[in-house]
């Protein structure tokens, strides 16, 4: 949960950069003030693909400072 779609839309082209597909998700498809990154993770992900992932996630959410 990011809050502001711009927020969230850096957030997802932060990602795709650091090899991640998560799409950011706003107004009107969630409510105003709760936009969001969406991922889709299947069966076929090994453990590493997810270890890539929240490294990102990590990663990006430090650098735009919703993460401490």
């Amino acid at each position: 949960m990011l809050g502001e779609a711009p927020l969230a839309q850096q957030f997802s082209r932060d990602l795709f950069e650091n090899g991640v597909f998560g799409m950011a998700i706003g107004f009107p498809t969630v409510p105003r003030g709760k936009a969001r990154i969406r991922v889709m993770i299947s069966a076929s992900h090994q453990k590493e693909d997810l270890d890539q992932g929240l490294a990102a996630f990590r990663k990006v959410g430090h650098a735009l400072g919703v993460i401490q």
